[in-house]
Protein backbone atom coordinates (compact mmCIF):
# COMPACT_ATOMS: atom_id res chain seq x y z
CA UNK A 1 0.00 0.00 0.00
CA UNK A 2 3.13 2.03 0.73
CA UNK A 3 4.59 1.77 -2.03
CA UNK A 4 1.16 2.35 -4.30
CA UNK A 5 0.89 5.55 -2.11
CA UNK A 6 4.34 6.88 -3.21
CA UNK A 7 4.99 7.15 0.82
CA UNK A 8 7.72 5.76 3.19
CA UNK A 9 6.21 2.56 4.56
CA UNK A 10 6.73 3.74 8.33
CA UNK A 11 4.49 6.02 7.96
CA UNK A 12 0.82 3.74 7.05
CA UNK A 13 2.61 1.97 9.82
CA UNK A 14 2.78 4.92 12.22
CA UNK A 15 -0.97 5.50 11.19
CA UNK A 16 -2.22 2.51 11.68
CA UNK A 17 -0.46 2.22 15.24
CA UNK A 18 -1.34 5.25 16.29
CA UNK A 19 1.47 6.80 16.15
CA UNK A 20 1.40 9.64 13.63
CA UNK A 21 -1.93 11.59 13.00
CA UNK A 22 -3.26 11.57 9.36
CA UNK A 23 -2.05 14.62 7.51
CA UNK A 24 -3.52 16.75 4.49
CA UNK A 25 -1.14 14.90 2.24
CA UNK A 26 -2.04 11.82 4.08
CA UNK A 27 -6.03 12.06 3.39
CA UNK A 28 -5.32 12.98 -0.34
CA UNK A 29 -3.62 9.63 -0.63
CA UNK A 30 -5.58 7.42 1.18
CA UNK A 31 -8.94 9.21 -0.48
CA UNK A 32 -7.54 8.14 -3.88
CA UNK A 33 -6.37 4.91 -2.88
CA UNK A 34 -9.84 4.05 -0.94
CA UNK A 35 -11.79 5.83 -3.16
CA UNK A 36 -13.79 8.25 -1.18
CA UNK A 37 -12.83 11.32 0.19
CA UNK A 38 -10.21 13.41 2.06
CA UNK A 39 -12.71 15.08 4.50
CA UNK A 40 -13.59 11.32 5.51
CA UNK A 41 -10.38 10.95 6.50
CA UNK A 42 -9.33 13.98 8.18
CA UNK A 43 -12.73 13.68 9.73
CA UNK A 44 -11.46 10.76 11.28
CA UNK A 45 -8.23 12.28 13.20
CA UNK A 46 -10.07 15.61 14.40
CA UNK A 47 -12.15 12.54 16.05
CA UNK A 48 -9.24 11.05 17.62
CA UNK A 49 -7.69 14.12 18.38
CA UNK A 50 -10.89 15.18 20.39
CA UNK A 51 -11.55 12.31 21.99
CA UNK A 52 -7.39 11.89 23.34
CA UNK A 53 -7.64 15.57 24.45
CA UNK A 54 -11.36 14.73 26.08
CA UNK A 55 -9.46 12.35 27.89
CA UNK A 56 -6.36 14.28 29.23
CA UNK A 57 -7.99 17.53 29.78
CA UNK A 58 -11.58 17.08 29.79
CA UNK A 59 -12.53 17.00 33.46
CA UNK A 60 -9.96 20.29 34.09
CA UNK A 61 -11.94 22.37 30.88
CA UNK A 62 -15.21 21.39 32.11
CA UNK A 63 -14.62 23.08 35.35
CA UNK A 64 -13.18 26.31 33.95
CA UNK A 65 -15.93 29.06 33.84
CA UNK A 66 -17.80 29.52 30.80
CA UNK A 67 -18.66 32.98 28.86
CA UNK A 68 -22.03 34.14 27.69
CA UNK A 69 -23.58 31.81 25.78
CA UNK A 70 -24.98 33.35 22.28
CA UNK A 71 -28.96 33.87 24.00
CA UNK A 72 -26.94 35.80 26.10
CA UNK A 73 -25.74 38.27 23.53
CA UNK A 74 -28.52 38.55 21.36
CA UNK A 75 -30.94 39.72 24.74
CA UNK A 76 -28.00 42.58 25.78
CA UNK A 77 -28.39 43.64 21.96
CA UNK A 78 -32.20 43.27 21.90
CA UNK A 79 -32.35 45.64 25.18
CA UNK A 80 -30.15 48.12 24.07
CA UNK A 81 -32.32 48.63 20.80
CA UNK A 82 -35.57 49.15 22.96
Amino acid sequence: MARQLDVPANRITQIINGKRGITGDSALRLAHWFGDTPQFWMSLQVQCDLEIAEAESGRSISSLPTGPTARDANANRHAKTV
